[in-house]
């Protein structure tokens, strides 16, 4: 899964990346410790087969819309990402 998102995040790099998994977008890395700062969302981290946790934000995806207008209003691009798999399926 995280390889699959840097992945994405190598191609967007000028964009702050959504990544579905389940019923969340989470952002990683820098997208999230910047994301968590303009929308004031709390800032945690997931293990990720990394030396240390990987920061991570996250928002519920049936509210993704007002947090992408309020990216986009702060000048911000939003790269979705999404999950291909039913998010029901998901553990």
């Amino acid at each position: 899964m995280m390889q699959q998102y840097l992945n994405t995040k190598e191609k967007y790099k000028d964009c702050v990346v959504f990544y579905r998994l389940g019923d969340f977008y989470e952002m990683f890395f820098d997208d999230a410790i910047e994301v968590s700062e303009l929308l004031d969302l709390t800032l945690t981290g997931r293990d990720c087969g990394m030396e240390k946790r990987a920061p991570m934000c996250g928002i519920p995806y049936h509210a993704a819309e007002g947090y992408i207008a309020k990216l986009v209003a702060l000048g911000k691009k939003v790269a979705i990402c999404e999950q291909l798999s039913d998010p029901k399926q998901t553990k």
